[in-house]
């Protein structure tokens, strides 16, 4: 896209941090209390500061959108505690946060592009993987693993980008119509996150998966203290501080 072969894409920030290193702030696990912070951060100065910085690298940031919170699957057994997690192969992104985070949960880490995660759990190459409702829902993982665990552990944002080049091609009335578009795409992507979330664990479990509801965030966040550390390392504490105080209003 820097490039130009393709105009426009909506990908997660899971990657996007190789271009911008603050968008890997917001992998932090347990970083956000609920949806309604995540939003709120996203949509506030913190967020739209965040999107100023992508043009130095050659990418104009036109919106936030969502994947929602990730949770756990995997074809091994039910993971009801940090310790059952000990051992897993898990499929992360080729994000340095997320692979120190499940390696302080003592879990296996085994990053590689979400093109090779089915042929790799249908293999065995890795026992589970780690994505939003809708994801797992939406690429039928319910056939390729039997239990999920709403662990909530990481907000996953997702964002739509551009070519500048592109954009500054486009008369202002169509410059316009895209920034409203991509507004307009944020609002009705939420929308469906949040209709997926409230109806695809009993779809999953229709599906024949095992759900774990009630999960023990603080044990979790616990056995992540030993390594918050080197889960942060290089991040910037002063933005994490920002992104854990807000509040509506602030």
């Amino acid at each position: 896209m820097q490039i130009g072969t393709i105009e426009c894409t909506i990908t997660s920030t899971g990657p996007v941090g190789n271009f911008v290193p603050e968008t890997r702030n917001l992998d932090v696990p347990f970083l956000f209390r609920d949806t309604a912070h995540a939003r709120g951060v996203l949509d506030s100065p913190i967020g739209q500061e965040m999107l100023q910085r992508f043009p130095a690298r050659g990418i104009l940031a036109v919106a936030w959108l969502e994947n929602g919170f990730r949770h756990m699957t995997n074809s091994r057994r039910e993971v009801n505690t940090p310790a059952d997690v000990r051992g897993l192969k898990v499929r992360t992104m080729e994000n340095p946060v997320h692979m120190r985070a499940f390696q302080t949960l003592g879990a296996l880490p085994t990053p590689m592009a979400f093109s090779e995660l089915v042929p790799a759990l249908q293999q065995g190459t890795v026992d589970g993987q780690e994505n939003p409702i809708p994801v797992i829902l939406n690429n039928n993982l319910n056939q390729v693993q039997r239990h999920l665990t709403l662990t909530g552990h990481v907000y996953s944002p997702a964002m739509l980008l551009c070519n500048p080049a592109f954009v500054n091609r486009l008369n202002a009335d169509d410059r316009a119509a895209l920034v409203q578009a991509g507004r307009d795409a944020a609002v009705a992507n939420r929308a469906r996150v949040t209709s997926d979330e409230q109806t695809g664990v009993d779809e999953l479990r229709r599906r024949g998966m095992t759900v774990v509801t009630q999960v023990d965030s603080a044990a979790f966040q616990a056995a992540l203290a030993s390594g918050s550390a080197q889960i942060e390392q290089g991040l910037d504490s002063a933005l994490l501080s920002r992104i854990r105080e807000w509040r509506p209003g602030s």
